[in-house]
């Protein structure tokens, strides 16, 4: 770090050059980021995926789908309704892009109340439809008296986009002045408290720019455009508050040169340590091989490294050009030896007393965490969506009036190794065709055996083969087989999300019919897979998480007990933080709409705050740790170093909670739930944990906190050996 930091303040201004042109190559194309995001990252390579592509290879399935919603007013005519509805599906069906056009309601005996329907096929995948779609709801319906509302995965999918862009901005407007003011109360200078802002979004737009070329290489959610600049904003100002902070000290008693190089030392070591935390944290979700996990990952981890680079050499570069200006255009005074003085009382006041603040402590964390019992995940749909979206609207209405939400299809594919029509082929599907259908979860099996009313396989061979009635067999065939592959459709008595269906999917993928191949598709399929991935592969991302972030804090700290004191402070929590979201969402608290925890929120929250909270941690262990070293005195080093940083660790630890928890003013639930979430968590953190934890713990094992291997050397008893 001392070489790093006279490399720094030599070439400062080839630095300050360097950032500037970086923040215009990159922010140009940061610009272009929201043109290759679409999706809401629910990918993967699977079974479901396979089965899919069978369905559209093999069997003429549209690759998407849209639902067209006609709305007629009371005195228009079911005639007029359904003239108007056809002649306007008539148009669409002429574009190239359409595969066809089922319209199943557009007669008076199934049209519902004053609405119909029609569904659009597409021969392109739904996040590659935006063009389409713009184009699709430009065509007019020739009866003023009719609405038209398009929804479905397409729609739903460019409505998430849009939503996400305009929940970023509304979440800056109100997180970016807050922050600002509290800059300002603890900075007191316009010049101090700007920096920080200066460096965030810099680090957000240089990121943004970084992530567009991802694209090359994978999918991109649209979630992106919330996650970046929330870790972004964020973790820049805290390590620049941090940063700020100690230069402001430091240039009291020393030279610009020799502040900017101490500050480096100090809170730029600290800086690289909790960025590194903040970023294994991260990679802890690159286990999980589903779209939005990598792109959280990637882009989060992209984030909190050009956080770092950003903390660690523009800043300084700043600051070594500003020097004592730093302190200019003051509006308001700060009183940093009083503010001090307070939290010196606190900390004596609390460690007079541990074992009473360590009960209350856990009190506190263990009863806030008693919900989490009652957690119910599922995967954000078009429920996610703000309620004045047209497509969320007219999907429900579509779901309410002409779909059965107490049912869900199965797709089973069978493929056999020559022809499927072959004698041993449908001796070894029919059976099994028979055995889905006497599953007590099946309410009914569409298949070329069940279609026809055979019983065996050798049934249906003679069937087949009888010229005679080749006309009364042959659609059957054309329906359900083509060459080597068998379709068989099952509708299953439960709803497409319940836990029946995906363990019904589970159990039946893992059976062999005979010497056939079996694919299994559908919606369940789909949940299952996911929630399967999730629930085998967070557990190794915990794993790296916990041992990486502990041999870290070990390293940093040398200490054995301290990084373990981390973690699980941090663990505790965290789960206080799930048990609040599920009070408050699934509860429907504080005028929040109720709704299920979104299924990837409890690895976004603890593969992000696990990484935030361990910056407080590592500032305020710092601190602790430089008096150690200089005293010798464990209970004196951790009330200086509270008294030293605690004011401005509040003050990082309510940017981060300002910026952060301004998300849950947005419309997109699962980004609400993030930003309550992670507001939530630093919220503990800062008040339990930091404030009656730490040093009532700090306090219990005294200088056991800084046994490391049988060692505990300090500056100060090396002075006395000597």
């Amino acid at each position: 770090m001392e070489k790093l930091s006279t490399i720094l303040y030599r070439y400062r201004k080839l630095f300050l050059a360097m950032w500037l042109v970086l923040i215009v190559t990159f922010g140009y194309f940061a610009l272009k980021l929201p043109s290759v995001l679409g999706g809401n990252g629910f990918e993967m390579e699977g079974e479901f995926k396979q089965t899919q592509q069978l369905l559209v290879d093999e069997f003429d399935v549209s690759e998407s789908q849209a639902i067209v919603l006609f709305e007629k007013k009371d005195d228009v005519s079911y005639e007029e309704l359904i003239k108007s509805a056809s002649n306007y599906l008539e148009k669409i069906n002429t574009k190239d892009y359409v595969l066809k056009i089922d319209a199943p309601s557009l007669d008076s005996s199934t049209i519902d109340g004053n609405f119909a329907y029609g569904i659009i096929h597409f021969n392109k995948a739904a996040v590659d439809l935006d063009n389409e779609i713009n184009e699709l709801q430009d065509i007019p319906i020739e009866n003023d008296e009719i609405r038209v509302k398009l929804t479905g995965e397409p729609v739903i999918v460019q409505d998430m986009n849009t939503a996400s862009q305009k929940d970023l901005a509304k979440a800056e407007a109100i997180g970016i002045p807050v922050a600002l003011i509290v800059l300002l109360l603890a900075f007191g200078g316009v010049i101090a408290a700007g920096i920080p802002l200066i460096i965030g979004i810099v680090t957000v737009i240089t990121t943004m720019g970084i992530v567009y070329f991802f694209h090359h290489v994978t999918p991109l959610s649209i979630f992106i455009l919330n996650v970046v600049p929330m870790i972004g904003l964020a973790l820049s100002i805290d390590f620049a508050l941090l940063f700020i902070n100690r230069f402001k000290e430091e240039l009291v008693h020393n030279s610009v040169e020799n502040a900017v190089k101490k500050t480096i030392q100090t809170a730029g070591r600290s800086v690289i340590f909790s960025g590194l935390c903040v970023f294994i944290g991260l990679a802890g979700m690159l286990f999980i091989q589903v779209d939005i996990f990598q792109n959280v990952a990637l882009g989060g981890m992209a984030v909190v490294f050009v956080a770092v680079l950003s903390a660690v050499t523009l800043l300084p570069a700043i600051l070594a050009m500003l020097g004592e200006k730093v302190n200019r255009l003051r509006i308001l005074r700060t009183n940093d030896k009083s503010g001090q003085s307070k939290w010196r009382s606190f900390a004596h006041f609390v460690m007079k007393r541990p074992v009473i603040m360590t009960l209350v402590s856990l009190v506190i964390l263990l009863t806030a965490l008693l919900p989490i019992k009652d957690m119910q995940l599922e995967i954000p749909s078009s429920e996610a969506l703000p309620d004045n979206y047209d497509s969320k609207k007219a999907l429900e209405v579509y779901n309410e009036r002409f779909t059965d939400e107490t049912t869900t299809d199965v797709f089973f594919v069978l493929k056999s190794n020559g022809d499927m029509l072959a004698q041993g082929s449908l001796n070894d599907a029919v059976p099994f065709i028979h055995q889905i259908e006497d599953d007590n979860l099946v309410s009914k099996v569409d298949s070329l055996p069940t279609a026809l009313k055979v019983d065996s396989g050798k049934e249906l061979s003679q069937l087949l083969n009888n010229q005679q009635l080749e006309t009364q067999t042959k659609p059957a065939v054309e329906s359900f087989v083509n060459n080597d592959y068998m379709l068989v459709k099952v509708t299953l008595d439960t709803k497409q999300s319940s836990n029946e269906a995906k363990e019904f999917v589970k159990t039946w993928a893992a059976k062999t019919p005979g010497d056939l191949e079996l694919y299994v598709g559908g919606y369940p399929k789909f949940e299952q897979e996911i929630f399967d991935e999730i629930y085998e592969k967070a557990p190794y991302g915990l794993l790296l998480v916990l041992v990486s972030t502990y041999l870290i804090l070990m390293i940093a700290f040398r200490s054995v007990l301290i990084p373990l004191k981390a973690i699980i402070m941090n663990i505790l929590s965290l789960t206080a933080t799930f048990g609040l979201l599920v009070w408050l969402f699934q509860g429907g608290h504080f005028g929040l709409t109720e709704s299920n925890i979104a299924l990837v929120l409890p690895v976004f929250v603890f593969g992000l705050v696990f990484g935030l909270s361990m910056d407080y941690e590592v500032f305020l262990i710092s601190r602790i740790h430089e008096v150690y070293e200089q005293t010798g005195d464990n209970n004196l080093a951790t009330v200086e170093g509270l008294a030293s940083t605690s004011k401005i660790i509040t003050s990082a630890a309510l940017i981060m909670i300002v910026i952060t928890g301004a998300f849950a003013f947005t419309g997109i639930t699962p980004v609400k739930q993030m930003g309550v979430g992670i507001a939530l968590a630093i919220f503990i953190d800062a008040t339990v944990v930091r404030m009656l934890l730490v040093p009532s713990l700090m306090k219990l094992l005294g200088n056991a906190n800084w046994w490391f291997f049988g060692k505990k050397t300090t500056k100060a008893n090396t002075q006395l050996n000597k």
